[in-house]
């Protein structure tokens, strides 16, 4: 992955603007990363990729049948030990 300051970005943007053809240009500002730039079709793939990715809900945000069920649920009983921590 090509590495670059935003100073260098800017003046160079269409040299950078190539180079995201084929990798990732890291986008530095005082020797941290502030953002990449990456081609058209990477940023489609990681939205594809994001899309499919599960959400996790806070406790709050689940509906009581779905609380009293992982209230509820028990592991295989080779595993009673664990669940007596749990009681």
């Amino acid at each position: 992955m090509a590495a670059v300051t935003a100073t260098e970005f800017t003046r160079n943007f269409g040299r950078y603007r190539d180079v995201a053809q084929r990798e990732a240009v890291a986008v530095t500002n005082h020797d941290r990363i502030t953002g990449y730039f990456v081609s058209a079709h990477d940023y489609e793939e990681y939205r594809r990729l994001k899309a499919l990715a599960p959400t996790a809900l806070a406790a709050e945000e689940l509906d009581a049948d779905t609380l009293k069920a992982l209230a509820d649920v028990r592991m295989d009983a080779k595993h009673d030990h664990l669940n007596a921590l749990l009681d």
